[in-house]
């Protein structure tokens, strides 16, 4: 297993292995000088995120010494330097040693400048550890498929579907022509309409659909499709997990059981809209929820990231006032007062 193998796994995936201590992840921006690093990283290096602040320098100071030459210097990166995907020995403050895979790219500015780097690090001290871990998250959605036919389908940002295994077993297809074409088990007289209200969905926005398929001898049966967007800490928008299941199984998903992807699909003018129902200002809103104004106005102008925590305390606060987000039956959201 190298860190490449996980550039593109699917985020719930990479979340369970950062939880495990097998993962993590680094930024750094030159021109502020700000370095972050995920949670994951912190727990696979042994440190305290109270006590040690996020530092390349410091990465690489724990890195063994005669494994340093393997890893570009701080000078190096801010040059436009980057060495390739290499195994380091780090030693951990409580001296324990592990053997660890850095991957590190660099991002340039339209001029070809260095801007920023980052990295991401896999602890292949015990290359069994993680393939447990994956054999579990695939006995999982097994689990799933076997108990209803529900199959995740991660969805990335270049349109790309990965369908698991167990849609092959359901379509009676390859999985690589169902990742091909994931549109071909609707019945003829969908698909059209429901390829296209797939490419016109909101890139941050729920979404739900009921298209009926054919899948090997069956009778053509409806299937419940629910897409939700997948944002990181800095609201950035990484992936979209999709959730596939017979529409005989259960009613379409309440919006309060999807109130995390709900969340990030409230944008500026759904606030607004809260706002004059409650016949509030901004500067009530910023009070009752304790952030400052100027972030609800960011809120407010979608200039803060969808996954920032100041949306959701935004949103907390106006429901607590009476406000109602309900997702409608096409993904869009809309906004009422109980």
């Amino acid at each position: 297993m190298r860190a490449a193998d996980l550039s593109f796994a699917p985020a719930d995936f990479l979340r369970l292995t950062e939880t495990a201590g097998l993962t993590g992840n680094w930024a750094w921006v030159f021109a502020s000088d700000r370095q972050t690093w995920s949670p994951g990283l912190h727990r696979l290096l042994g440190l305290d995120p109270r006590l040690a602040p996020p530092s390349y320098a410091l990465l690489v100071d724990l890195v063994h010494p005669d494994d340093r030459i393997h890893l570009a210097s701080a000078a190096d990166l801010m040059q436009g330097y980057a060495l390739p995907e290499r195994e380091v020995r780090v030693m951990r403050p409580d001296g324990t040693l592990r053997l660890l895979t850095m991957r590190t790219e660099l991002h340039l500015s339209p001029e070809g400048r260095p801007r920023a780097a980052a990295g991401l690090v896999l602890d292949v001290t015990d290359s069994a550890a993680l393939m447990r871990l994956r054999r579990a998250d695939q006995r999982r959605q097994s689990a799933w498929f076997a108990a209803a036919r529900m199959l995740f389908v991660p969805v990335g940002l270049d349109g790309q579907f990965r369908f698991p295994a167990e849609a092959a077993r359901l379509a009676g297809r390859p999985l690589e022509d169902i990742n091909a074409d994931p549109f071909a088990d609707v019945v003829p007289d969908e698909r059209a309409a429901f390829r296209d209200s797939v490419a016109q969905r909101a890139a941050g926005g729920v979404f739900q659909a009921a298209p009926l398929i054919r899948h090997r001898n069956r009778e053509p049966e409806r299937y419940r499709v629910l897409s939700v967007p997948v944002h990181d800490d800095q609201g950035r928008l990484i992936e979209r997990n999709g959730l596939i299941y017979p529409a005989a199984l259960a009613p379409a998903v309440a919006a309060t059981d999807l109130r995390p992807g709900l969340e990030q699909a409230v944008e500026g003018h759904h606030l607004r809209a809260a706002r004059a129902l409650l016949d509030w200002s901004m500067t009530t809103l910023a009070e009752a929820s304790g952030l400052s104004l100027s972030t609800v106005r960011r809120l407010e102008e979608n200039a803060e990231g969808q996954g920032a925590r100041s949306r959701h305390k935004a949103v907390a606060t106006l429901r607590a006032a009476g406000i109602r987000f309900v997702l409608l039956d096409d993904g869009e959201v809309a906004v009422a007062r109980a």
